[in-house]
């Protein structure tokens, strides 16, 4: 596996373990939708949460800036295939979890709750 991927996976287990600290209930995680992959998915406050979990070992640049439209879409997409395939009935919230760090450093955790809204149209 390349180290870009057990990086990733290192940073979503930090962030079910973080958002589970703040009371997040895990539903299911790295769920596929066609092209589409949601991160995490979890209940939180009666809502259904879909988190997109950005890794990076350093801050050299901001890594919510990857979520850029085309991921948002695709995000979107994703969520609401989920939304019908399951029957959900909660109100929907994006959030944005990003890990900076390694396993082997000090990291830090970002939580962007309800980080952006699904555009109106062309999803």
């Amino acid at each position: 596996m390349a180290q870009h991927n057990k990086t990733g996976e290192w940073g979503e287990t930090i962030a079910r373990e973080y958002l589970i600290s703040k009371g997040y209930a895990i539903l299911d995680t790295n769920a596929r939708y066609g092209k589409n992959e949601l991160d995490i998915i979890a209940e939180h406050a009666d809502r259904i949460v879909f988190v997109e979990v950005k890794t990076r070992s350093t801050d050299e640049y901001d890594p919510v800036d990857a979520i850029d439209m085309k991921k948002i879409r695709h995000l979107c997409r994703g969520a609401e295939s989920y939304i019908i395939s399951h029957n959900i009935p909660h109100q929907v919230q994006f959030d944005v979890v990003v890990v900076i760090g390694t396993p082997e450093t000090n990291y830090r955790i970002e939580h962007y709750p309800d980080a952006f809204m699904p555009p109106l149209s062309g999803i």
